[in-house]
């Protein structure tokens, strides 16, 4: 009987972090297409950041994290184009898209010349 209660505490323990867990998830589904955007970059770029940390090599793993960042500002600055409608942000969103491509292709060719070993 002891292993009964005990079983059915562990799941009912279970439920709760599973709900909360659920809770902490980002929702997209009643939420406007910027913020759906937005929550999908984010989430991509936090992705691709993270794969840095894999890298064993402190080179590629600052490479690979940054490249992911950068990625993720030039879609975030799109996205400012697509939505945003002040003069002085477009024209920011403008200036990163630019800088940060050039920086992506130096990470990119620079990656390519290094794989991982």
């Amino acid at each position: 009987m002891k292993h009964i209660y005990a079983l059915a505490a562990l799941l009912a323990g279970s439920i709760c972090l599973s709900v909360q867990a659920a809770d902490n998830h980002h929702s997209t589904t009643s939420t406007s297409p910027m913020k759906q955007d937005y929550q999908r970059q984010m989430d991509e770029m936090h992705e691709g950041m993270m794969a840095g940390m894999k890298e064993s090599n402190p080179d590629r793993a600052f490479a690979v994290g940054m490249l992911a960042h950068h990625k993720g500002a030039v879609d975030m600055a799109q996205s400012e184009l697509k939505y945003g409608t002040d003069p002085k942000m477009r024209a920011l969103a403008e200036e990163i898209i630019k800088a940060q491509q050039a920086e992506i292709e130096l990470m990119e060719t620079w990656l390519k010349e290094h794989p991982a070993k």
